[in-house]
């Protein structure tokens, strides 16, 4: 088989356009697409002027500067060091661009000025999926995942760990101070970097007890003061909790594509999920105006409040409990009746267990209820229903309890069943593009405002990957129709001539 010659000193008799070198379902083209959807008031609301200055040097167009950004979160680039590189040899970054390159400079000025704005376009992006009637909004789910942030977890201390640290801190200072008063040269003119920095680390480290104390924290970390340790699926790190709730993509004959639209996210300190369920389905509502009629959970997110809460929003709400094997036990306080003439609940085995007294836990007032051990000691279930031989059997009633036996009725159903199992389908594919496609395994920003801005800004990139999928189909339809036309008009052409006596090839 031959070679096919090539040349680096390749010449064009005609030179190409620009526009020539990109494909026309890039993704690119469909980021300047919606760019250039965004009308005044959109850019009044991410606080972005379009017509700049009237002296002073001329400056980059912010919609270019915001496509570069948005196609680089889509593309695993969310460093303004790397755009800078990208916007000088990458084909699709020169046509974003228009063979302009700004340095990273100017476009983490843009990025930092703007990024707190950045939950506008991501609910602009859900508008958009909206208007086009691409999701489903009956229905939605909710995960969380512990993403790190950009510090060491081995900068997270306790107060005992801070005041060792200051010590040794303390002790490391008094030793730079004493090498520079016993040498005999003249004193530097700045701070030894050495001194420097552990003058640093000490300020670090008494503003770190401070917030300790002030803020009533467990710990803190020294480089990002807002992260919190969580337990990981790679063990614990020092990050955030991002939250997202999803809707899947309609699907139809004249809509095949299938995918999945972020209509809420949020990232918090927090390491457990029960007390984000609220306000994501809030944060959902609010940006699509519409309340959907199901929601998917898992065990995380279970308890009595959220329970409540969902009653309250008349929403339904499938998800498992964490405690099914203690649901399984034939003492379960399930298995108890309640007398509401007398106030009594009945054992399995028979016995009545009295009203005893009250308490108050985390603003719950929780009624308790004993049988004694004299009816418990010697009943074939002692061991296993309770082994306390002093006051027998104790229930804890709680004022959420008959809402959490009613849910348990509703998640045995075949119904609820066969719904729930859509929910692994539809969030945990969302936080796997993120993650392994996209890149976004680590914050880049510090601070919980800024990762906040950071994970709307991911949400959006989301949104606009599944937009593209879905232009990307259609543009590929049209095209199709528009070739079938043309095959068309070029059959009645050819007809009309052979009609006149000509054949094929004299015509072409």
């Amino acid at each position: 088989m031959p070679v096919r010659p090539f040349s680096r000193e390749q010449i064009w008799f005609l030179p190409p356009r620009l526009d020539d070198l990109l494909p026309d379902d890039h993704t690119a083209r469909y980021v300047a697409e919606f760019v250039d959807s965004l009308d005044s008031s959109e850019w009044q609301k991410l606080g972005i002027g379009l017509n700049g200055e009237l002296l002073g040097a001329p400056e980059y167009h912010p919609r270019m500067l915001l496509s570069v950004w948005l196609y680089g979160f889509m593309t695993r680039t969310r460093s303004s060091r790397k755009l800078e590189a990208a916007c000088r040899d990458q084909i699709s970054y020169l046509w974003l661009t228009g063979l302009q390159h700004p340095d990273h400079n100017t476009l983490w000025r843009f990025y930092k000025e703007h990024r707190d704005q950045m939950r506008h376009l991501f609910k602009y992006s859900i508008k958009v999926a909206i208007n086009l009637n691409l999701i489903d909004l009956a229905i939605q789910a909710v995960d969380g995942t512990k993403v790190a942030a950009n510090a060491s977890k081995d900068r997270t201390y306790d107060a005992k760990g801070l005041q060792r640290l200051l010590a040794r801190t303390e002790e490391a200072i008094g030793d730079l101070e004493n090498q520079n008063e016993v040498s005999n040269d003249p004193p530097p003119p700045r701070l030894p970097e050495q001194l420097k920095q552990a003058e640093q680390l000490r300020t670090e480290i008494k503003a770190a007890m401070e917030r300790l104390a002030g803020e009533d924290l467990k710990r803190i970390n020294l480089t990002d003061g807002d992260a919190n340790l969580m337990k990981g699926r790679q063990g614990m790190v020092s990050g955030y909790n991002v939250q997202a709730m999803v809707s899947p993509l309609k699907t139809t004959e004249t809509q095949p594509t299938t995918g999945m639209i972020i209509t809420a996210v949020d990232a918090v300190q927090d390491p457990v999920d029960t007390n984000q369920l609220t306000p994501l389905m809030e944060q959902a509502e609010e940006n699509t105006d519409t309340k959907a009629d199901e929601t998917l959970a898992d065990a995380g997110y279970h308890s009595g409040a959220n329970l409540a809460d969902c009653v309250e929003r008349k929403q339904v709400v499938i998800m498992p409990e964490s405690q099914d094997r203690a649901l399984k036990n034939p003492y379960h306080k399930d298995r108890f009746s309640y007398n509401p003439e007398t106030d009594t609940f009945t054992c399995p085995e028979g016995q009545t267990l009295r009203y005893v007294r009250a308490k108050h836990v985390k603003h719950n007032l929780i009624r308790i209820y004993h049988s004694s051990g004299a009816i418990c000691r010697p009943c074939k279930a002692f061991g296993k229903c309770t082994t306390c031989s002093h006051h027998g059997r104790e229930l804890q009633i709680r004022p959420d309890d008959g809402l959490l036996k009613q849910h348990r009725a509703w998640m045995a159903t075949e119904e609820a069943k066969s719904i729930y199992t859509r929910r692994k389908e539809l969030v945990e594919p969302a936080f796997g593009i993120v993650k392994e496609q996209m890149g976004f395994r680590q914050f880049l920003l510090r601070g919980l405002r800024n990762v906040r801005a950071e994970a709307s800004l991911i949400a959006t990139a989301f949104n606009l990957r599944t937009l593209h999928h879905v232009w990307r189909v259609q543009l590929t339809k049209e095209r199709a129709l528009l070739v079938s036309a043309l095959q068309r008009i070029e059959q009645k052409i050819f007809a009309n001539f052979a009609f006149m006596g000509f054949k094929r090839a004299e015509v072409l």
